[in-house]
């Protein structure tokens, strides 16, 4: 029993990385947490790809802030995706503002940091700087790449970049490209953010300061499509703010009256304690320029016929960001390739989030697969 077996890395890279722009970075590195035991013949390692807000630390508490990993429910003893069996790897992408090289790090070439000046990155960037991940801990084949979201994204850019070097796609609460609904939202939470007065033009940090109202804008703005409108009504309906002395009714202003303004607005303030502009913007042009199918003709079967893998696809009736339709698009496509894909669709009320939270039928899912996968590896 290797139990939860967290180490942490931060590892340089030295050779240059060709970026999808045509930009590329001469050097880089990244934060990664690993968990469990990597075996002898190294075929049990799992990687975990992130969504937009998250980072390398998946599971466990982490020792430098004493949070929790954002997927601990998830990862750990006895847990779905069980570290008593695999090697997990949690790794943060290039852009980042959690470790990895990012607007926040020095250049190297002017001393300061990149700020505005950092290249664009894009999910087959962050694929590529995970295969060279893999090349370090010396992994040939991951048993299975997984992601939520933006993350169920990369889990499938692996399957078409490296497909003899994945076994498993676990693509979760995600889809092949995003709608335009999306592209939207994306677009006024950067508009809320570059309008900002102290956003100067992304090089806030020379003038000591953060776009903070943006920031907020942005998150508030992202967390309503994270949640379902029954579950909205569930936790906040119309209910008021209760304010001691106050009398239970409307006081004709433009304060936060109603407890899910004043939910939005304590999501905003955190969200800009904790995040980086730049690293926003960054990220949702990622998830905007997603689109495999796009070199295709727009044809995602034929974009998803290089893949080898074997694929688990799960969605969640609730959520409208990523609609069930948009996972079944990717099973389609799988299946009209003759792939082996396991679909589940499950009845949860929680919208975008519920990949992040407890539900027994989802955690049995996948828990089912990886065990399954674990036989399969004996």
């Amino acid at each position: 029993m290797t139990g939860l077996n967290t180490q942490s890395y931060s590892i340089q890279f030295n050779e240059p990385l060709a970026l999808k722009s045509g930009a590329q970075l001469a050097s880089y590195s990244l934060e990664v947490q690993t968990y469990g035991q990597l075996n002898a013949n190294k075929t049990n390692a799992v990687l975990i790809c992130h969504a937009l807000n998250a980072s390398h630390h998946v599971a466990g508490l982490d020792p430098v802030s004493g949070k929790v990993g954002w997927w601990d429910n998830m990862i750990g003893p006895g847990k779905p995706l069980d570290t008593d069996h695999y090697f997990v790897i949690g790794v943060n992408n290039l852009g980042s503002c959690f470790g990895s090289t990012g607007p926040m790090s020095i250049n190297p070439e002017t001393n300061v940091p990149y700020g505005s000046t950092f290249p664009l990155v894009t999910v087959e960037d962050w694929v590529l700087s995970q295969a060279r991940l893999a090349d370090y801990f010396g992994i040939q084949k991951f048993a299975a790449v997984i992601g939520g979201s933006l993350g169920g994204m990369q889990a499938l850019a692996w399957g078409i970049q490296f497909p003899e070097r994945v076994e498993h796609c676990l693509i979760i609460a995600s889809a092949a490209s995003l709608s335009a609904q999306n592209i939207a939202f994306n677009e006024i939470a950067r508009s809320a953010i570059m309008s900002d007065p102290d956003f100067h033009e992304g090089n806030y940090y020379a003038h000591q300061v953060t776009p903070r109202r943006g920031l907020r804008v942005a998150r508030m703005i992202g967390h309503i499509t994270y949640l379902s409108n029954d579950d909205m009504a569930e936790k906040f309906g119309r209910d008021l703010k209760r304010i001691k002395g106050d009398p239970q009714d409307y006081r004709f202003s433009f304060d936060t009256e109603f407890e899910v303004e004043s939910y939005l607005r304590y999501q905003g303030e955190k969200f800009a304690d904790y995040f980086d502009a730049n690293t926003y913007l960054l990220i949702t042009r990622a998830l905007d320029y997603f689109d495999p199918a796009k070199n295709h003709g727009g044809n995602l079967s034929n974009a998803l016929a290089v893949m080898q893998s074997k694929s688990l696809v799960i969605s969640f009736t609730t959520d409208w960001r990523f609609a069930p339709d948009r996972s079944r698009e990717i099973v389609k496509a799988l299946l009209d390739n003759k792939h082996s894909v396991t679909y589940a669709e499950i009845d949860a009320p929680h919208g975008h989030d519920a990949f992040l939270l407890d539900d027994e039928r989802y955690h049995g899912i996948v828990r089912a697969y990886f065990s399954k996968m674990q036989k399969d590896l004996a």
